[in-house]
């Protein structure tokens, strides 16, 4: 019993050791697996890498902003004067004309008032004409006739004020352009601080929008814009027309304000838009992956495979987007450029490339 129970022993301590040897050759090999590669390896043996070949192709330069629809022209329709409305001429939401009729406020005293004007100034005229013929055969002094022409132009210029307030008492149209909710009635008594509706002209229409202060020498009157709108996926175009001559001290850009010809009347004032500012092309740039490109105490470097060896080579740099960066400066059409296993390259290194785009 005792032999046995020694027996089991052994076997336990000898399992426990096998165990522990195991589970370090493990952790060893493991760590080995891990380590960094070594670049003076790398060197010998030959780096492992993807590249990119470069070629020219087009860039458009654009500047992506926000803006906000504005009316062409935007009129808020008020009284001049106050009185009761007779007739609305107009049917909400409906497109008017410019000079067109809208609504008519009651006239009834001033037409009374015109016609007493316009009966004064024929017994003025008659009166004056008779005198004019007395002062001819002498027979009133030139003040008498002088009187009786102050009489006619007084009458006369009784109509043109009638006239005036009669104008006052038709509410018309300034612009061609859609007019939007009513706020009064027929019978209802108006005045000059209640507001009637509101025309606005959408065909054009205007979006404003800030470019930031870099990009002020390239804007120009006449650029293309592209834009959309909330709820729609059309893209609709407009042309630059006028540019604010001051930068916005506050958010340092430029406001620029764009005309698109909305003949359609899908572009509606006070839309948010995405704005998209087309500045120039660049038929011939060279484009590479942004992760190619490592940055320096003294710039910008890439690595190029040449003759089987991996070569540093400064760059400059230009437009980017979310995967490329413009090269300016430094690289040609057919070269190259290592774009992963970077960290492991030295100059002169071997390269052992393993993708090519």
């Amino acid at each position: 019993m005792k032999s046995r129970t020694i027996i089991i022993s052994a076997l336990s301590i000898l399992l426990i050791g096998f165990l522990i040897y195991n589970k370090m050759n493990s952790s060893e090999i493991e760590s080995k697996k891990n380590a960094a590669p070594n670049p003076d390896i790398a060197k010998k043996i030959g780096a492992q890498v993807s590249a990119y070949v470069v070629s020219p192709g087009k860039l458009d330069n654009n500047v992506v902003s926000t803006g906000t629809v504005s009316a062409n022209n935007e009129e808020q329709l008020f009284s001049e004067i106050s009185g009761k409305i007779t007739h609305i001429y107009f049917k909400e939401g409906g497109k008017v004309r410019k000079g067109e009729l809208l609504v008519k406020i009651n006239d009834a005293d001033l037409q009374a008032q015109l016609a007493k004007a316009i009966a004064a100034k024929k017994i003025a005229g008659e009166i004056r004409d008779r005198d004019k013929k007395l002062l001819d055969k002498q027979g009133i002094s030139q003040q008498e006739y002088d009187q009786s022409v102050s009489v006619l132009d007084q009458a006369n210029a009784d109509i043109a004020l009638l006239n005036a307030q009669i104008a006052k008492t038709e509410i018309r149209s300034n612009y061609n352009g859609v007019i939007g909710l009513k706020s009064i009635s027929e019978g209802s008594y108006i005045t000059p601080a209640v507001k009637i509706a509101s025309i606005q002209e959408i065909e054009p229409v205007k979006i404003d929008f800030s470019v930031p202060e870099k990009y002020t020498t390239q804007v120009r009157v006449g650029d293309l814009v592209t834009f959309t709108i909330p709820g729609s996926k059309d893209v609709f175009h407009a042309k630059i027309f006028a540019i604010e001559p001051k930068i916005d001290l506050a958010t340092r850009s430029l406001l620029v304000r764009a005309i698109c010809p909305n003949q359609d009347e899908k572009v509606l004032p006070g839309s948010f838009a995405n704005v998209e500012l087309i500045l120039k092309q660049i038929d011939n740039a060279i484009m590479i992956p942004t992760q190619a490109v490592i940055p320096v105490l003294k710039g910008q470097q890439v690595y190029v495979s040449r003759n089987g060896k991996g070569q540093i080579v400064p760059v400059e740099t230009g437009l980017r987007n979310d995967t490329t960066i413009e090269i300016t400066n430094g690289l040609h059409a057919g070269d190259t450029v290592i774009t992963t296993g970077i960290m492991m390259l030295k100059p002169g290194v071997n390269l052992k490339i393993k993708s090519v785009k």
